[in-house]
């Protein structure tokens, strides 16, 4: 395999793996604190491929969102 093409499916896969970490953290603790109003599971499931693809943009609003009072 040529070396571009590994280090390409490397970086694709820590950017999945990251993203799985960061979606299913967000969907179970982190939902709450940039959406105030309450989720529910079927809508945190729905979450989860969106902030596991999108997941820089998740961590930086999840990071910056002001805690719920």
């Amino acid at each position: 395999m040529h070396a571009a093409v590994a280090f390409f499916l490397n970086a694709l896969a820590l950017y999945a793996a990251i993203g799985a970490v960061t979606a299913i953290a967000f969907s179970l603790f982190g939902v709450t604190r940039v959406q105030t109003a309450p989720v529910s599971p079927g809508a945190r499931i729905l979450i989860l491929p969106g902030a596991m693809a999108l997941w820089p943009y998740v961590l930086l609003r999840w990071l910056t969102a002001r805690r719920a009072p």
